[in-house]
């Protein structure tokens, strides 16, 4: 196998874009999205940031658990930014045809996420100040 795992998912996928030599994460931009792509040595990890609004948090956080049963990817939060990403770790050394299988299933993981993020956003209620009436 040659280059790094990076190198060889793009070349699995089929990225238009030239990867530089060398690096250890590199952002792909796919279908209207940008996907962080980290080789430790071990491991490809791809990684995708969801929302940093905290008011969709607990909603996203309920619906978590169900698909951890159904894909490998799983929705985390990162302290230092507040923010919630959805990230999936294979073997570095996987075959281009696992590399391309990784790379699809996170997408569709990405879509179904992203399409509950704006779910919730659609459902929360918008009050205006003229609609509020605070009583004694």
């Amino acid at each position: 196998m040659t280059g790094t795992a990076i190198h060889r998912l793009a070349e699995a996928i089929r990225y238009p874009d030239k990867i530089p030599g060398g690096v250890a994460s590199f952002v792909l931009r796919v279908d209207g999205m940008e996907i962080l792509a980290e080789d430790t040595g071990a491991k490809l990890i791809l990684k995708h940031s969801l929302t940093e609004d905290e008011g969709r948090f607990e909603h996203l956080a309920e619906l978590a658990a169900g698909r951890m049963l159904k894909e490998d990817a799983a929705l985390s939060a990162e302290p230092s930014s507040g923010g919630l990403f959805l990230w999936q770790a294979a073997d570095a050394n996987a075959s281009a045809h696992n590399l391309l299988r990784l790379f699809e299933t996170f997408v569709n993981s990405c879509d179904w996420w992203r399409e509950r993020v704006e779910s919730v956003r659609d459902e929360r209620p918008q009050f205006g100040a003229e609609e509020m009436i605070m009583r004694p």
